[in-house]
């Protein structure tokens, strides 16, 4: 984009000054001072997975790379009762902090909702990750349905359905997205004309509040 500008005077001669611009893809990084106290706090929980007060700049991205709001914390959860705790302790703690919390999936987000200034990042991934958990695949002939984690990506459950004959109804048409993150705004598709958006083909949802 060029931007011109006149009226630059030098020695009464008038002065054009064209300037080659171009527009940002991101806005500024927002930067903040961890506050101490909340930090203290929060190394006082214990959590069957880890929270990382370092390693934090991946989350303060997402894919629509708009907003970078650097969080305070991340946490990995190997267990829902972790989320449990964190989600509780903010709560407990009121309005003597600023600490909010976000879940965040695959990081496809188009306008920072996965992320959480000064707050606390939840890797929703890492639940799937843990060598525990497990992708419970039922089929009767009849009735069929898939358990599995909110950070689960879609085309591992694919994968995985396929070796019983089964796919999910409605799924997303890019299938690199984790269940909790598509189902957040719906999960409409080219299924959903017939079988509804995904939300339509939820049997139960564990929810922490």
């Amino acid at each position: 984009m060029w931007y011109s500008t006149a009226g630059l005077l030098t020695n009464t001669t008038r002065s054009t000054i064209k300037i080659n611009l171009c527009f940002s893809n991101t806005l500024p990084l927002l930067l903040h001072n961890h506050n101490n106290h909340d930090h203290d706090h929060l190394k006082t929980l214990e959590f069957d997975g880890h929270l990382s007060f370092d390693d934090v700049d991946h989350a303060s991205k997402d894919f629509g790379n708009r907003f970078q709001y650097l969080p305070s914390a991340v946490l990995y959860p190997k267990s829902v009762s972790d989320i449990a705790t964190l989600v509780k302790h903010v709560w407990e703690m009121g309005m003597t902090t600023e600490l909010s919390v976000a879940a965040r999936g695959h990081g496809h987000s188009l306008q920072g909702q996965s992320q959480a200034h000064k707050g606390v990042v939840i890797n929703m991934e890492s639940l799937s990750e843990n060598k525990n958990s497990v992708m419970y695949i039922h089929s009767d002939g009849e009735f069929s349905y898939v358990d599995v984690y909110g950070g689960e990506l879609w085309i591992n459950i694919l994968h995985e359905t396929l070796k019983f004959g089964l796919t999910p109804k409605s799924w997303t048409d890019y299938l690199h997205l984790t269940v909790g993150g598509t189902l957040s705004n719906a999960g409409i598709s080219g299924q959903a004309f017939r079988h509804g958006p995904q939300i339509s083909n939820v049997l139960q949802l564990q929810v922490i509040t």
